[in-house]
């Protein structure tokens, strides 16, 4: 799940170019609300009709400019910053049209450009320091430490936003990249498996086939299921890409409870598949449960497409008081899974790869190399609790 992000925690926040319409049309009214309540509250003549006039065209341009503040953030600043101090130099009155520089600047940090918003920071600060020094009587030593202090503040605000955001991306692009790791692993161990058992199958049924037709029948009858199975397994692992108005997968996850399945799938392909099961069996939660499926399940395919000459499996699970311990081993002459015809499924293939990593997500351990006995020994440990 996308962690949540402002606009999906304040939905009825504006957003896009409403947001930029809304910013620019609220430093509008403010501007002009003020402007209206100072005419009032001083009815005499405000100044020369062109002065007022160009005050007013500095005042909406400024305001509008904001609209475009982040699809051009720093030529918007710019343009925001002149027109205010021409505002400032020729009007009479002491307007708030300062609001729109800090919206500017704002936009500016928040957009990643920093030394941009930094600059221009510092000139709006020289500009009024420099008005001060010229004799501006509205303008004094505090009023430019406070406009410092805003004006950092905005800026750093900005930065905030910014990072903020770069942040999100960032993990909203993890969280695709395991998910996309997620979904890749299960069509592995899924179809791998499947199509697997379907080989040696059909490489049964073609030399059966003159010899002896009946067991070629039973190994086509085989290759019939283990494909139906592969296509059950397969749909409800495409699942996670159904659209939101489709129906959920009905079929059961895989886990533990359909050990049997391997097991039975396993056996047409000559493999005497064995579980063994000690200490007080404790149902696993989900994640955990589909690891053990699969590790088995992977272990198995392994078995039937690389170890040489191997007739016997033996699965062993352990339920200790924190963890599942999972072995399975087989009595092939070559370890399953590595070895010249590993097929890219050893220690560094993705096969076992990919059970390391599902049981690293856990918390757990697994190990793979040749048995004690010969054959190949797959050992994972399990926590129930992760």
């Amino acid at each position: 799940m996308a962690p949540d992000t402002p606009q999906r925690l304040r939905p009825w926040l504006p957003r896009g170019r409403t947001a930029d319409l809304a910013s620019a049309c609220g430093v509008l009214l403010l501007v002009a609300v003020w402007s209206l309540a100072s005419l009032l509250r001083d009815p005499a003549e405000p100044g020369p009709v062109p002065v007022v006039v160009l005050d007013a065209v500095l005042s909406v341009a400024a305001c509008v400019l904001l609209y475009f503040r982040r699809r051009y953030p720093v030529a918007v600043a710019v343009c925001v910053l002149i027109a205010t101090a021409a505002y400032y130099l020729t009007s009479e009155q002491d307007g708030p049209l300062l609001v729109a520089v800090i919206v500017a600047l704002y936009s500016v940090a928040a957009e990643g450009r920093l030394q941009a918003a930094v600059a221009l920071a510092a000139a709006a600060v020289l500009g009024v320091g420099v008005g001060k020094q010229a004799g501006n009587e509205d303008t004094n030593t505090v009023v430019v430490f406070m406009l410092t202090g805003w004006l950092v503040a905005v800026v750093a605000l900005g930065t905030m936003r910014h990072r903020r955001h770069a942040y999100a991306q960032e993990e909203a692009r993890r969280r695709a990249g395991e998910e996309r790791l997620r979904i890749a692993r299960e069509l592995h161990d899924v179809i791998g498996h499947n199509i697997s058992l379907i080989n040696v199958q059909a490489g049964a049924a073609l030399h059966r086939l003159k010899k002896d037709p009946g067991q070629a029948e039973e190994a086509l009858a085989t290759i019939k299921e283990t494909s139906r199975e592969a296509l059950r397994e397969l749909r409800a692992t495409l699942g996670v890409l159904r659209q939101v108005d489709e129906a959920s997968p009905t079929q059961p996850a895989p886990g533990l409870a359909r050990l049997d399945d391997l097991v039975t799938a396993a056996r047409p392909a000559g493999l005497d598949v064995r579980v063994h099961s000690s200490g007080r069996a404790r149902p696993l939660h989900a994640a955990a449960d589909l690891a053990a499926f699969r590790i088995v399940q992977e272990s198995l395919t392994n078995v039937a497409r690389h170890a040489r000459g191997a007739t016997a499996v033996e699965i062993r699970l352990g339920y200790g008081q924190r963890a599942l311990a999972l072995a399975i081993e087989d009595d092939g002459s070559e370890p399953g899974g590595i070895g010249p015809r590993g097929g890219g499924h050893g220690s560094g293939g993705s096969g076992i790869q990919g059970m390391r990593e599902r049981v690293a997500v856990l918390g757990g351990e697994l190990s793979a190399g040749p048995g004690p006995r010969g054959g190949f020994t797959v050992t994972a440990r399990i926590p129930y609790e992760n």
